[in-house]
């Protein structure tokens, strides 16, 4: 017997594609025809599921975040100690960053504010929050150097999205996964307290 594949609902076509041109294109120079020609979807289509292009961001924002939430929570669900919790993050991210493009580009290298003024910076979206945490809580713990918060989450993740924005660009050829290691050491060699 054959299967047959469930279409793509709407709404989640029309996310997929003004996350595409977004990404590719910048969110200014995107019109919602755009979007309705790309996703073969009808004007009505997108005014009912999101009311214009400025709601396809918000839409496509949350959606993001969420997916970055779902990232995180893989990692703080586990019972591992701070330097290993970011150095698993810091692995998903260089990873996802290769296999989810457009998700990690839109998550870490668009302006938001631009475009969704009234929404809060991502830096303080509950993921990125959640990032802090682990490096407050390994500073609590002794594992991580004492400095502040912001310092040091800048610190332990800084390196990683640095080399996310430089492989995004083009400057960086090679999968970024591949420099995982020099990343790492080079990120403990200034927080780790045993380097005190």
């Amino acid at each position: 017997m054959k299967q047959t594949v469930a279409p793509e609902p709407i709404d989640r076509r029309i996310l997929n594609t003004a996350l595409d041109l977004f990404v590719e294109r910048g969110y200014h120079n995107v019109s919602v025809h755009d979007v309705q020609k790309q996703a073969n979807v009808s004007i009505g289509s997108i005014y009912n599921h999101f009311g214009g292009k400025e709601g396809i961001a918000k839409a496509l924002y949350y959606y993001v975040l969420n997916e970055m939430e779902a990232l995180v929570n893989s990692v703080t669900s586990k019972d591992l100690g701070a330097i290993e919790s970011c150095n698993q993050l810091i692995a998903l991210l260089l990873e996802q960053t290769e296999t989810h493009r457009n998700i990690i580009a839109f998550a870490l290298h668009a302006k938001h504010r631009e475009f969704l003024p009234e929404e809060p910076p991502i830096c303080s979206a509950v993921p990125f929050k959640a990032m802090r945490d682990i490096v407050q809580k390994g500073m609590e713990q002794g594992e991580i150097r004492q400095c502040d918060p912001w310092v040091a989450a800048a610190a332990v993740f800084g390196g990683a999205i640095r080399l996310i924005h430089l492989r995004l660009d083009g400057v960086i050829e090679q999968p970024i996964p591949t420099l995982y290691d020099a990343l790492v050491e080079s990120t403990w060699q200034g927080m780790d307290t045993k380097k005190e």
